[in-house]
């Protein structure tokens, strides 16, 4: 049975939830932010053992809207027949989904046959491929094993920059404390103007903070988003929000100075967020995805992660506006990236 869930369900809710962007806060968060939540639960008997939370988006000038299941569960039938009744319901177009499954770990096929059913179910749903949110595949790093095993098999450039910003004293602490915060934002923003992609804005960031940090501390409760420093000579110079799910700790947001750049924080902070993560008992850390060819990604690579991919994105239709919608965003898109040659994006 699936039915929707409220208040008094949000324990049970986020236990079952996989992912933090599934968690009861995040949806708290995404209401201030402006959209409409709606949390459904899969339950077996009175047992809630799925957790699913959809954002709702508006079409601007229309009364249509479009919604988002992000790292979600496994699709079922009963889930996806729950979801074109919510399309109808809310006046959706279509609903994304990419469920938080794995389906292959350093290229080795895991359920294969599960794999191909969701596959088959989503197709005979009418569901096709859609434009990605997330990566398809992301990197994860084993929590469990031995430091120095680890650092054994880091590649020869990640272990000598770790040492070299050890050896330059550069030093890694948590630190949750409103200065720092706001240091993050002022580091955002120049990394932003500097490497010249486009990011949420810094009222995002702090509503955020808000929601998955703050509130909790306040309400007495562990905060799912923490906040990692990098100190050179007195002053942050890189600055991590990480998020503690269940046993898995994520790295969604990081940035950087170029000052001091040459003293190699970011290897020795990754290092230490690996550290931290092993100290609080999790398991995985999840590198929060992987675009081959990119800069970033290949820093994430000298600390031989595994590759994991997911199932990957779903449009589900639920009107017959889909495929204009589609055309519509594509104009949009190339319209948008026309005018990114010329403008610089704002923080």
């Amino acid at each position: 049975m699936i039915k929707k869930v409220t208040e008094k369900d949000k324990e049970v809710f986020n236990k079952a939830a996989a992912h933090p962007l599934q968690s009861w806060e995040w949806g708290e968060f995404r209401k201030k932010a402006g959209n409409e939540v709606v949390r459904l639960g899969v339950f077996r008997g009175h047992k809630l053992t799925d957790a699913a939370q959809i954002m709702l988006h508006r079409v601007p000038f229309t009364n249509f809207k479009v919604a988002t299941l992000i790292k979600g569960p496994k699709p079922t039938k009963e889930i996806i027949k729950e979801l074109k009744k919510l399309g109808k319901e809310e006046k959706l177009i279509f609903i994304k989904l990419e469920p938080n499954f794995v389906i292959a770990i350093d290229s080795q096929k895991r359920a294969l046959k599960e794999t191909k059913r969701v596959s088959e179910l989503l197709q005979k749903s009418q569901a096709v491929s859609g434009k990605t949110l997330f990566t398809p595949t992301s990197f994860w790093i084993d929590l469990t094993k031995d430091e120095s095993e680890m650092l054994k098999n880091f590649s020869s450039k990640t272990r000598y920059n770790i040492h070299y910003a050890q050896r330059r004293e550069v030093e890694v602490v948590e630190d949750n404390s409103n200065k720092a915060f706001e240091k993050y934002i002022e580091l955002t923003r120049e990394t932003v103007e500097r490497q010249g992609f486009y990011a949420h804005s810094a009222h995002y960031h702090k509503l955020m903070w808000e929601c998955l940090h703050i509130r909790l501390v306040k309400q007495g409760e562990k905060p799912i988003a923490r906040l990692l420093t990098a100190i050179y000579k007195g002053e942050i110079i890189t600055a991590w929000i990480v998020f503690v799910w269940h046993d898995f700790l994520y790295y969604p947001y990081g940035a950087s100075s170029d000052k001091y750049k040459n003293v190699m924080a970011n290897n020795l902070m990754l290092w230490e967020a690996i550290r931290y993560g092993k100290k609080l008992g999790l398991k995985t850390f999840d590198l929060w995805g992987r675009e081959p060819g990119k800069g970033f990604t290949k820093f994430k690579e000298g600390y031989n992660p595994r590759v994991v991919e997911f199932l990957g994105t779903w449009d589900l239709p639920t009107s017959p506006f889909y495929w204009p919608y589609r055309v519509a965003e594509a104009i949009r898109w190339a319209v948008l990236r026309a005018k990114g040659k010329f403008t610089k994006p704002r923080f």
